[in-house]
């Protein structure tokens, strides 16, 4: 039988059992993941930003504070309402807005173009024609020059019906993205790709020609 996407069910099953199932908050692996992914993006700032998956808002903190506006979703409402009341403490210099939206069907076309789209952690709960949908939509939802970061775990996990290393291998497939990152070991994978000429962060400091 093919393996097909998880349903959001899935997602609240894990939420029922846990407040934060991956353990985001707890575990160094997943502080020093954020903080590669954060760094790996190569503007220091974006107008316009689309994170979905964003869970209890771990990696949204952190996005926010590059983004002047900021859109995070997540297919759980449980997992949503946890990451709004972690930001109803906050006070980012970012108009952040969280909704309960499940992917490929709740794709925020209307609010597109996006100048960021990140893809953390969420393509291998697709099956390959719904991951071929939300890259499509990722794309086409990018501004010209825009930053598409995409990160994901590489051990096999018996429930998701893609590996971290196909979901790499389907972004890397699209021609029309750049690579500008690529940052690989043995637990995760992290690609960044622009729609357009690859920036130089040394030229826009002005350290190259």
């Amino acid at each position: 039988m093919a393996a097909v996407t998880l349903p959001a069910g899935y997602f609240e099953q894990m939420y029922d059992a846990s407040p934060d199932p991956w353990s985001f908050r707890t575990r160094w692996y997943e502080q020093r993941k954020r903080e590669v992914t954060l760094a790996a993006l190569p503007r220091r700032r974006y107008a316009r930003a689309f994170e979905p998956g964003c869970s209890i808002g771990l990696l949204t903190e952190g996005l926010a504070r590059r983004c002047d506006w900021l859109l995070a979703t997540d297919a759980s409402a449980t997992a949503v309402a946890a990451a709004r009341r972690y930001h109803s403490e906050r006070s980012e210099r970012c108009e952040l807005r969280i909704e309960h939206r499940a992917l490929p069907d709740g794709w925020p076309r209307e609010e597109a173009p996006f100048d960021l789209v990140v893809l953390s952690e969420i393509g291998y709960y697709f099956d390959d024609a719904d991951l071929a949908t939300v890259l499509d939509d990722a794309i086409g939802s990018l501004a010209p020059g825009g930053t598409l970061l995409v990160c994901h775990w590489r051990h096999r996990v018996a429930d998701y019906p893609l590996a971290g290393d196909a979901v790499h291998g389907a972004v890397r497939a699209r021609r029309v993205l750049h690579r500008a990152v690529c940052h690989d070991e043995v637990d995760f994978l992290l690609d960044v790709f622009t729609l357009g000429d690859v920036p130089s962060v040394a030229q826009d400091e002005g350290l190259a020609p």
